[in-house]
């Protein structure tokens, strides 16, 4: 067997996803495992089974993981405690003022993560600039380090103010949590993020600290585990900035896991994008839980700063994503005014689905793409869970009942119910952000997202659907394409008339060198090493800032960054003024290299053959029966042309195209949905 093998293992909430790719060979394997939350270690390594991957060939392991942000879900990470400058210990609970929702009466703050028994205070404070205004007290912060001992918490975040500028006080405290409380875990909030804004980096640093005992746990007994098993090679996790950090990394900083798990698909789109030609795309990603969309413009995908999970802030890089409880798992049921919804309670792993027969009762989105004929029977989920539809009438047929109408009037109206939040994920990425969808292609993905992805591109007028091979495990192979990725950053509050042009590149010269360190220490060499320098800009008094790239070279760089902002100002929110700008903050993305595979080409057809067609019925609406082909993905060869209606299935999904939709295979395999712009019934 070859001696380079990469993996990459995708948890999701239903199904977690493995891709074996083998360079030598050209071998490309897609498999879903079933999630496994109470024991995720144990569902990894089958997952590594089912691929039949020995670990003692495997090179490269990429791994996706919703541990950290289930534990965040569901409440369940550790007990901890923060420590605050002296006067300031309140400043994660009180938060900002502002309010997301202005006019709904029953809004509620975001509940933090500990109570005000839970926060600590030290004597010790530093100025903006980083001058010692009051210096560190030793004993207090032991007194302080021994209470927390006695009350058993597990893991804290110290918080000081200012700490981004002269983070001196910060590190003497852990020194002192480690003398006086060795097994907690310690988060300093400058390690996480070197910026102002004393509330975000302390949520940053509290939500990093409640997941990282979990998390190191967990990262720790899977490295041992697949030691054990003879692997030697490279671990790496998705981080939610699109790219990937090691394992070792991930241990010390996992607020950057929490929202990887869509991230993995969103990389694999933007590096499709560039194979196919196809430079902007809009992407969606249904599984069994949710449904992420996101964008891919002029070949990379959409990174941003201000991330939160359920209001609190998450001061690091994020991809753009934006994320609805649409999956193939969502419930559906009537509401309290007897309306008809779906989601976004889920069936989740277990029980899944009634069609799974695993003790499910309620109907799911899954149910009525089965009961429609969208999905079938005769072709089982990742090759081994064949779906039971009489399950899923009997799941259907209470609440058909209630309404009035049939069972599959109700799969129906499930569907088109998934579709219509669909479409509002998509505006919120496009129309609300100044695009037209129309000047997109929709690529689709996820187990879900090719039985919605035809027509929810035709009602926004999206003119072609992309489907990528192994679309149900996509997210999975857009791991095997991310580089390893550190950011930094350095507040730097100025008017760009009075920018220091000097002292600019001398900030950015010391987090490159901070960043080669470590980028060497994991394996890269300096050929391997990128970096890109990018700056945050404002209108002087505003609050919210632009990124923008900062110039290259050693000249002065402030007309040509007055260009890129009124240029970016006016392209977000049509508009620019005289007014003058400031910088905010300085930041660096390096990066570590490195390979990527190459997707093997399609087969082409040999003259004279050609596939074999089933035939499949499809419920339209008011029940009427229509024929679709019915055609297995495996045998088709790139340049194939298929016309709507047909459904087509694969090892790990199935996609629907309806009558005037026409399908053509690319070079890689993947599926080019041309849409007819006449709305049918479908």
């Amino acid at each position: 067997m070859p001696e380079n093998v990469r993996i990459a293992i995708d948890v999701g909430g239903t199904f977690t996803d493995v891709v074996k790719l083998v360079p030598e060979t050209g071998e490309l394997r897609f498999e879903k495992v079933p999630t496994t939350p109470d024991e995720p270690t144990s569902g990894v390594l089958a997952a590594f089974e089912k691929a039949d991957a020995d670990l003692a060939t495997v090179t490269t392991f990429n791994h996706g993981s919703t541990l950290g942000l289930n534990s965040l879900l569901t409440r369940s990470g550790a007990r901890i405690a923060t420590i605050a400058t002296r006067g300031f210990r309140d400043v994660y609970l009180l938060g900002r003022t502002d309010r997301k929702v202005m006019y709904d009466f029953s809004y509620r703050k975001p509940e933090p993560l500990l109570e005000r028994y839970d926060t600590f205070e030290v004597t010790e404070r530093s100025s903006v600039s980083g001058s010692v205004v009051t210096p560190f007290d030793d004993a207090d912060a032991r007194e302080v380090a021994r209470e927390i001992a006695h009350r058993g918490y597990t893991a804290v975040a110290v918080g000081f103010l200012h700490s981004y500028a002269n983070p001196a006080h910060e590190r003497r405290m852990r020194e002192i949590l480690e003398e006086e409380a060795p097994n907690v875990e310690v988060t300093l909030s400058h390690e996480l993020s070197r910026e102002y804004r004393e509330y975000e980096r302390t949520s940053t640093a509290v939500l990093d600290a409640y997941i990282k005992p979990i998390m190191r746990s967990y990262l720790r007994a899977l490295e041992d585990e697949l030691a054990k098993r003879g692997f030697d090679g490279r671990f790496l996790m998705s981080r939610s900035g699109g790219g990937a950090m090691t394992a070792s990394a991930a241990r010390e900083q996992p607020v950057n896991l929490i929202l990887s798990g869509p991230a993995g698909g969103v990389v694999g789109a933007a590096a499709f994008a560039k194979l196919i030609d196809r430079p902007n795309l809009i992407t969606i990603d249904m599984g069994g839980t949710s449904l992420d969309a996101s964008l891919v413009l002029e070949g990379e995908p959409v990174r941003y700063h201000g991330a939160e999970f359920e209001g609190l802030p998450i001061n690091t890089p994020s991809l753009y994503i934006h994320t609805i409880g649409a999956g193939g798992g969502s419930l559906g049921y009537l509401d309290d005014a007897g309306a008809l919804q779906v989601g976004p309670k889920s069936a989740g792993a277990l029980p899944g689905p009634a069609a799974y027969g695993r003790g499910g009762t309620q109907p799911t989105f899954t149910d009525a793409a089965l009961a429609i004929g969208y999905l079938g029977a005769d072709t089982p989920l990742g090759g081994e869970l064949t779906l039971d539809r009489d399950r899923s009438i009997t799941a259907l047929a209470p609440i058909a009942e209630q309404l009035g109408l049939s069972v599959t009037e109700l799969a129906r109206g499930m569907i088109q119910i998934s579709n219509t939040k669909i479409m509002g994920a998509v505006r919120a990425i496009t129309i609300e952000l100044g695009h037209d969808p129309q000047d997109f292609a929709l690529l689709s993905f996820g187990g879900g997202g090719g039985l919605v992805a035809v027509d929810v591109a035709r009602e926004l007028g999206i003119p072609e659907v992309i489907v990528p091979p192994g679309q149900g495990a996509f997210s999975a192979l857009g791991m095997l394409m991310a580089d390893v990725q550190h950011d930094s950053s350095r507040t730097s509050i100025q008017p760009l008339d009075d920018l220091d042009s000097q002292a600019v590149h001398e900030l950015f010269a010391g987090m490159e060198a901070e960043a080669t360190e470590t980028l060497k220490a994991e394996g890269f060499s300096p050929g391997q090493m990128e970096f890109r320098r990018v700056v945050s800009v404002r209108y002087s008094g505003q609050e919210h800032a632009v990124t923008i790239d900062f110039p290259s070279g050693q000249g002065d760089p402030r007309a040509a960054i007055r260009e890129q902002f009124d240029r970016l100002h006016q392209r977000q929110y049509g508009h620019t003024m005289d007014d003058p700008i400031e910088t905010t903050t300085l930041r660096l993305n390096a990066v570590g290299k490195v390979s990527k595979p190459d997707l093997p080409f399609a087969d082409k057809r040999r003259p004279g053959d050609d596939y074999p067609r089933g035939r499949r019925t499809v419920m339209q609406p008011g029940d009427t029966a229509v024929d679709y082909a019915l055609i297995a993905r495996e045998d088709l060869r790139a340049g194939d042309t298929v016309d709507g209606p047909a459904v087509i299935t694969e090892h790990t999904a199935t996609t629907v195209l309806h009558a005037g939709d026409r399908l053509r295979v690319g070079s890689y395999g993947e599926l080019s949905i041309s849409i007819q712009t006449a709305t049918k019934g479908a």
